[in-house]
């Protein structure tokens, strides 16, 4: 059997992880099942590559975050703070990864992880620091106070756009890996996903319910 180099080895395991944890759940996926998919015969070869599950995770992520990357960041360079317009560029980049089984596998796992990103700490994860995606959420943040949201609700409500943005576009993957018909073209999914996203986080603010006991 011809030896493969330690890059190419890494590469068999970050493909079988991505395959697995999409089927299977980030944490319900069997290491020793990643290391059988990529051909290994070393029962320790995610260790020996990635030191741990996170890390192979973050390699599968950093794949999943180049290739987003490439496409939002000139997006963001042609986008003004419309509300919309950064929403629709979230979606536009996110929505690349449709194109392909890799990244629609990926998409499925970066679905699992939407409340890592630190949104709500205002505080990026440190593979999101300086990116395009970061500074998209910035820009978004911007808006929603400008609009007169307070720090606490902006910051959950963004999160709820963002983990909705994630399901969705983690569900349409689930449907095309399955060969199963959707409901809606893909340009109307992602122009209404778009505008539905826009319009969650432009939702006036609420009222706080009054929880007193009647007095009377």
């Amino acid at each position: 059997m011809a030896r493969t180099s330690g890059p190419e080895t890494r590469e068999k395991l970050i493909r079988a992880a991505e395959e697995l944890f999409a089927a299977q759940g980030v944490h319900g996926a069997q290491l020793r099942d990643v290391v059988a998919r990529a051909g290994q015969a070393n029962p320790s070869a995610v260790q020996y590559h990635f030191g741990s599950r996170a890390g192979l995770l973050d390699a599968v992520m950093a794949g999943r975050q180049a290739r987003t990357e490439a496409v939002l960041a000139p997006l963001l360079e042609s986008t003004d703070d419309d509300l919309k317009g950064l929403v629709t560029a979230l979606v536009t980049a996110e929505a690349s990864e449709l194109r392909t089984e890799r990244g629609r596998r990926c998409l499925r796992i970066s679905a699992q992880l939407s409340h890592e990103s630190g949104v709500r700490a205002r505080t990026p994860h440190p593979a999101l620091a300086g990116t395009a995606y970061w500074r998209l959420i910035e820009r978004i943040a911007d808006r929603l106070a400008a609009a007169g949201l307070p720090e606490p609700l902006l910051l959950e409500r963004l999160d709820l756009a963002l983990t909705v943005v994630g399901a969705a576009l983690a569900d349409r993957a689930r449907q095309y890996l399955a060969g199963t018909e959707p409901l809606t073209g893909e340009a109307l999914f992602l122009a209404d996903l778009a505008e539905t996203t826009t319009a969650l986080l432009r939702a006036p603010r609420p009222e706080p319910a009054d929880h007193r006991k009647d007095s009377s």
